[in-house]
């Protein structure tokens, strides 16, 4: 399994979870992958849109103004 980042910053919602949505599809089941976003509504909703497509929220934290979220892809 690997792990990757995406960059998600200075964009507004609903665009950081279209992106994570896009990278996921690049991505295998059991791939890491980390979200950093300021827009502190993607607190909510990436972890919305992983529960509802099947991947797994690992981790979530704040640092300064960024949010990071870290997630699992699930299988297809």
């Amino acid at each position: 399994m690997s792990q990757y980042e995406l960059d998600a910053r200075r964009i507004l919602c609903p665009m950081p979870v279209i992106r994570t949505q896009n990278r996921v599809v690049e991505l295998q089941p059991g791939d890491t992958l980390i979200v950093t976003c300021t827009d502190p509504g993607a607190l909510n909703d990436i972890p919305a849109w992983c529960r509802i497509n099947g991947h797994t929220v690992i981790k979530t934290e704040r640092r300064d103004d960024d949010v990071i979220i870290t997630l699992e892809v699930g299988a297809a």
